[in-house]
């Protein structure tokens, strides 16, 4: 489209930009890539320098770092690394993409990616996710929130000559020398959960699920679930139990009442070992002509292979929303029923217990989880604990925390705790169990209905299951990991363990200079 008069008001002048392209130019843009291939589907699948997140190179720019748990630069050295990517732009052809950050009227943000024309692949991903501007609205675009991306420019002295420099203040985030899409996807979103805190609600890094219950499915029960990227967040909002329907992917906006908001229109999926049994919904939107692949193994003859790890275990897909089966619009949703915390763990922590309002503001605070390739070689594999599972959280933890348990008072949501990993052991130690897709999904159809029993659990007060409809009795160890420890003769090891994270937990909490006391005590 011709340029709109909102042009002057750049933060960068290229030599050219190509301003809101078309699909179909984005697609041929990105084919021209040299790191690209065709795949058997028709869809395109681009091999990247960078292929996960860069945490250790993300800055907050501010001059009161006391205010941030982020690694903080000066905003005197962001004007330098700010003068130098806007001369290396001058240079440059970029694509200028436009779209909102959420779809319902009363909250979408208008946000805007600037990036090197030479990776459009990121561009035709992120205008995947944005929800879409109309002709009208494109003319007089004012962004709230920017991407400005230079994956072929190096930040010299950064770790890996990397550097992600977010501006909160003016919502610009900077990308230098990163040609992973993610850092585009989270470089808005990062942003927005300042706003969304700043309007009393709280951005989760959640997925969200409409399950019908009742005798004929009449009646409908709102889940969301929250986990670090590779934790099963996405297998779980996907998977179907009474024919549910995925509402959203990776952010929502949790507000006072238990209202949610949107925020993408695709979801962006890790597609290591996926397969059309396990994940059938995610399998068919990955393998459409639409979606955009991200370092996914491939041969000669355009067949992937979701198993190959040999380049990295974190291959990713963007697809549309309108191609995931069954998707329902989170306008037509007014409030949550439930949220799950996801915990890939390796131990003692149950399929499922159920929280009650001080565990649960607790547990969402210790975000525990085993790290996967998303977070980089420096979390793959390591035991973590991110609070809210939310890495992208730009101020004070404790903030995170606090106004959680506020809005856990004006909701009447459950909140359960949900292992996604084994227990009794890591994956090598024979004697361990893995929670697999259809536990879990038994899970979440259990919570759903309610149709689960419980009994309060003696070392950590919280409920365990006695009974899960769908899980049969060779199932049951990962209902109750102290049965499987006592049963091979391993109790002691349990005690150990029960003591060891009571008191590492209790350590973690007190950490969070502010947080509610209230929250912290509740961890034993």
């Amino acid at each position: 489209m011709s340029k709109p008069s909102a042009l002057a008001t750049l933060p960068v002048d290229p030599k050219e930009i190509i301003w809101n392209p078309s699909a179909e130019e984005l697609r041929r843009l990105a084919e021209a890539m040299p790191n690209t291939r065709i795949t058997r589907y028709d869809n395109t699948n681009t091999q990247t320098r960078v292929d996960s997140r860069s945490k250790l190179s993300t800055y907050v720019v501010t001059d009161t770092p006391e205010r941030h748990d982020s690694l903080t630069i000066s905003r005197e050295e962001y004007e330098r690394v700010a003068r130098l990517q806007n001369e290396y732009v001058r240079g440059r052809e970029m694509v200028l993409i436009d779209g909102f950050i959420g779809n319902d009227p009363e909250f979408r943000v208008p946000a805007r990616l600037i990036i090197e024309s030479s990776n459009a692949n990121v561009a035709a991903m992120q205008k995947h996710l944005y929800y879409p501007a109309t002709e009208d609205e494109l003319r007089s675009f004012e962004p709230r929130l920017t991407v400005i991306y230079t994956p072929n420019l190096e930040a010299a002295g950064y770790p890996a000559n990397r550097l992600i420099a977010v501006d909160l203040d003016n919502g610009i985030t900077r990308v230098i020398n990163s040609d992973y899409f993610g850092e585009s996807k989270k470089g808005g979103l990062r942003m927005w959960n300042q706003m969304v805190y700043d309007r009393g609600g709280l951005a989760l890094h959640a997925g969200c699920k409409v399950i019908p219950v009742g005798p004929v499915k009449d009646e409908r029960r709102v889940g969301l679930i929250i986990g670090l990227s590779g934790t099963g967040k996405t297998t779980t909002t996907f998977t179907k139990q009474n024919n549910s329907s995925p509402v959203q992917d990776d952010f929502l906006a949790l507000m006072p009442g238990g209202k949610i908001y949107a925020t993408e229109n695709g979801c962006f999926a890790k597609t290591f070992a996926l397969n059309i049994n396990d994940e059938p919904t995610i399998y068919h939107a990955v393998t459409t002509e639409h979606a955009y692949l991200e370092n996914v193994s491939q041969n000669e003859a355009g067949e992937l292979d979701f198993y190959d790890t040999s380049y990295t275990q974190n291959g990713r897909a963007v697809v549309r929303m309108e191609d995931i089966a069954g998707a329902m619009d989170a306008r037509e949703i007014s409030s949550a029923d439930f949220l799950l915390i996801l915990n890939r763990n390796d131990n003692i922590i149950p399929g499922v217990a159920k929280l009650n309002r001080h565990q649960a503001a607790a547990y969402f605070m210790l975000g525990e989880t085993r790290g996967t390739s998303a977070g980089g070689a420096a979390e793959a594999g390591k035991f973590l604990r991110v609070p809210g599972t939310n890495p992208f959280f730009p101020l004070k933890h404790a903030q995170q925390g606090n106004r959680f348990w506020e809005l856990l008072e004006s909701s009447p949501m459950e909140v359960y705790l949900m292992n996604t990993g084994r227990v009794g052991g890591r994956d090598e130690d024979e004697r361990s169990k893995k929670v697999r897709i259809q536990h879990s999904s038994a899970i979440v159809k259990g919570i759903a209905e309610g149709t689960i029993e419980w009994e309060q659990d003696s070392d950590f007060g919280y409920l365990v299951a006695t009974r899960v409809p769908g899980i049969d009795a060779e199932g049951e160890d990962i209902l109750q990991p102290r049965k499987l420890y006592e049963r091979q003769t391993r109790t002691d090891e349990y005690n150990q363990i029960v003591e060891r994270l009571k008191t590492e937990r209790r350590e973690y909490m007190a950490k969070w200079e502010g947080l509610n006391p209230e929250i912290a005590q509740a961890v034993g």
